[in-house]
């Protein structure tokens, strides 16, 4: 869990810290400090679940070498 803390906040300091740098604007890249990890927060929740039903899928065999793949 502290590991986790710790990425997040590297993140949210990374975010922060490229924001401001390109616009000189603390209210900018405080606001996209805290933006973008939300975004990606549910961006990766439906990564996930594309992933997830790929993982499903039944294994398929190509035409060429006969070697199975797996999602």
């Amino acid at each position: 869990m502290i590991k986790t803390a710790s990425f997040g906040i590297v993140h949210v300091s990374v975010a922060f810290g490229v924001v401001y740098v390109l616009t000189g604007s603390v209210v900018i890249g405080g606001a996209v400090a805290l933006i973008e990890p939300l975004a990606n927060t549910v961006a990766y929740h439906y990564h996930e679940k594309v992933w997830d039903r790929i993982r499903r899928r039944p294994a398929t065999v190509t035409g060429g070498g006969g070697h199975v793949l797996q999602g």
